[in-house]
């Protein structure tokens, strides 16, 4: 089973929470999420049919015990003021496989963690928590895993064949408000946080037109890994940046967007006006500095560059209706700083 589109080694660890400055800025994020969403579902607009790349499904009523078995979909379930029974751990051991811009809205909710593993779905385990609505936009379902999966309850897949992990954030989010009955809430969530991305853009004229290029957090078997236009890119580029079409000549034909660049050609990275490295500690950033051919980069030489935390890293990989305002509120300011010539760090 392919667990992730992302070409990466995680080097993940429990992060802690101490810090209030964090945890003030995921709660808020959260609220302001729940307070748009509201917590009811209009009953009378079941059932729902949802179309999807094996079909289609039928929802018959407001379902109560969902299970999300995708790797990012709980943050749109949590957004829209429901929260599930189960839940499915991605990466980065967080509490109840949920992340800290989505932790105020989990409150005190307790869901069953269940396991994102090679050997598929823990199809008992989803099974006993007797769910009336399987989540499942962001989980690399076939058609053989979503017939079993359908065979417990209602199940919610990607739309095609072609997006079976990472669908389009607001494509899914819209499947699943209809799929509660919160048409009209997952709209205004979506939109807000189009809002909150325009905003941003109006706030720093500066970032329009700016090269900028998003690599993971290290160097992985002497290859750096960039992304293309696209898949873990709108964060940037809704806020006005562009991603040099450079890097393409580097993304094998199975690469799912992602540029795979020999140390030997990390030069194209001077096609940037700011790189973001995804970095999930300080380690990873003296790392990148001892290879000589990194240190001799442009952008490098120059300031112009932004380490994130782990956390940070964390949402820009969740792309979700409530990970996206964090990613926004802690990059604007950073790459404001390294467009200016000033290497930023995020920090919690």
């Amino acid at each position: 089973m392919h667990i992730r589109p992302l070409h990466r080694t995680w080097t993940v660890c429990a992060i802690a929470l101490t810090t209030a400055g964090l945890l003030t800025a995921c709660s808020n994020s959260a609220d302001e999420a729940s307070s748009m969403a509201g917590t009811s579902s209009d009953s009378a607009v079941f059932p729902v049919t949802i179309e999807h790349a094996f079909g289609e499904t039928v929802v018959p009523e407001e379902p109560t015990r969902i299970v999300v078995a995708g790797y990012t979909e709980q943050d749109t379930v949590l957004a829209l003021g429901v929260v599930p029974v189960g839940v499915t751990e991605w990466y980065g051991d967080q509490p109840y496989a949920t992340w800290p811009w989505a932790q105020a809205a989990l409150g005190d909710a307790q869901p069953e963690v269940l396991s994102a593993t090679g050997d598929g779905f823990e199809e008992e385990k989803i099974a006993a928590l007797e769910p009336d609505l399987i989540i499942a936009t962001n989980a690399g379902l076939t058609e053989d895993t979503y017939d079993r999966l359908s065979d417990i309850a209602p199940t919610l897949a990607q739309s095609d064949a072609s997006t079976a992990y990472f669908e389009p954030w607001d494509v899914q989010a819209e499947k699943i408000g209809r799929a509660l009955g919160k048409k009209t809430e997952v709209d205004a969530l979506i939109d807000g946080v189009n809002q909150k991305f325009a905003d941003a853009a109006a706030a720093h004229p500066e970032f329009a037109d700016k090269k900028a290029i998003f690599l993971q957090n290290a160097f992985y078997e002497g290859k750096a890994i960039a992304y293309q236009d696209g898949l873990s890119t709108d964060f940037m580029t809704k806020l006005g940046f562009v991603v040099p079409d450079d890097i393409d000549a580097y993304v094998p034909a199975d690469g799912g967007g992602q540029a795979s660049i020999p140390l030997e050609n990390l030069s194209v990275l001077n096609a940037a006006d700011v790189l973001i490295w995804g970095t999930e500690g300080p380690g990873d950033r003296a790392e990148l500095e001892k290879e000589a051919v990194y240190d001799a980069l442009e952008p490098v030489e120059d300031g112009n560059l932004v380490f994130t935390d782990g956390v940070t890293a964390g949402a820009i990989y969740f792309t979700s209706v409530l990970s996206l305002p964090y990613v926004i509120d802690k990059l604007a300011p950073a790459l404001d700083e390294a467009l200016d010539g000033t290497p930023a760090t995020i920090t919690g």
